[in-house]
């Protein structure tokens, strides 16, 4: 928790990030969660202008506040490692500082190393944090690119991760102890996945966890970039271990899968899903979606019934109402120190 506090001064314990969700966690979302105390991540892809465009967004939220006065962005920015060059993303990281850069998809767990080096030189004061899913890949991470913080993502998140993975319940427990053994006691460990309200955080911690990273909690906030028909779709989901499930095939929708091989996708069991499951051939389950993604809704529907992919997790269930990502934090921050007050009863 020191460590964190350390680096990001402004935060109320216990710590809440939001995810670095790719075209869905923008400027004025991670502003509003470094407002509400936490620390908040803009998610990007391969395109940096918009990357900037979504930075310029969180620097100008927070122009009139404290934060203004660091010569650190007070915002993380979350880089798919595969996807991105990482000559561009540097170029990002000298001109915004960042208060943490998060990598995430590596092609081989080696290349975190290389992206280590780059953002020490580029961003000495940043803070470098890896998302990874395995005991053994966060100890080869900890070893080679020495992270200040591992974001240990169990298989119940939403989106993409680890296509062989554990919940948190043992993995963060089980790579927290290995880090300790192999000498990595100074790497912070933050959890992710399945976690909505402050049961979760709380159980998180319990673990081992120093902070919590949530995602599809977020996909129900008025600053998420999503379409209507997603938040919707998100809202009216019950039973998330039924209603999403993890496939390849929700990145073959739009053509040949580009992520790294190992990793999947989590999401809602949308039409396309059910029929490929029933035998539709998948050059039939592309033409229909890339159909659909034409319409006014771009292939978003509810009742499960459109063939875009809406990613998820398996706790979207208890994602009921749409908050701003401020109230968000505060709320569930309040119900985590309730939580564990009552616990330390027993």
């Amino acid at each position: 928790m020191s460590a964190f506090k350390e680096a990001l001064p402004w935060i109320s314990l216990p710590l809440l990030v939001n995810a670095p969700m790719a075209g869905t966690a923008g400027g004025r979302l991670a502003a509003c969660v470094t407002l509400a105390a936490g620390l908040g991540l803009v998610g990007s892809t391969n395109d940096m202008k918009n990357t900037r465009h979504e930075l310029n967004l969180a620097r100008e939220a927070l122009a009139s506040t404290s934060h203004a006065a660091s010569e650190m962005l007070h915002v993380g920015v979350g880089f798919l490692t595969f996807l991105t060059s990482l000559e561009e993303a540097m170029e990002v990281v000298r001109e915004y500082k960042p208060v943490v850069v998060w990598l995430f998809a590596a092609k081989e767990v080696k290349d975190y190393a290389q992206w280590a080096h780059a953002i020490r030189g580029a961003s000495p004061a940043g803070k470098i944090w890896v998302q990874t899913g395995s005991v053994a890949a966060a100890l080869t991470i900890a070893e080679s690119a020495r992270p200040d913080a591992l974001c240990l993502q169990g298989a119940d998140a939403g989106g993409h991760g680890f296509e062989k993975g554990a919940g948190i319940v043992s993995l963060v427990p089980e790579t927290s102890d290995a880090l300790e053994a192999a000498g990595h006691r100074s790497i912070s460990l933050l959890a992710s996945g399945g976690i909505m309200d402050g049961r979760g955080v709380a159980a998180a911690l319990s673990l081992g966890a120093a902070g919590v990273v949530l995602g599809t909690r977020f996909l129900a906030s008025r600053e998420a970039l999503v379409h209507p028909k997603v938040q919707a779709s998100v809202l009216e989901a019950i039973d998330g271990g039924q209603i999403t499930t993890r496939s390849t095939l929700f990145d073959q929708l739009r053509g040949p899968n580009i992520w790294p091989e190992g990793y999947d996708g989590r999401s809602l069991v949308i039409k396309s899903h059910r029929e490929y499951s029933e035998g539709v051939g998948l050059e039939e389950i592309q033409k229909r979606h890339n159909e659909a993604l034409k319409d006014e809704d771009q292939g978003y529907k509810t009742g499960l019934e459109g063939r875009a992919a809406i990613w998820a997790g398996t706790g979207v269930g208890l994602a009921r109402d749409v908050s701003s990502a401020s109230e968000i934090v505060v709320s569930i921050r309040e119900d985590t120190r309730k939580k564990l007050t009552l616990a330390a009863k027993f």
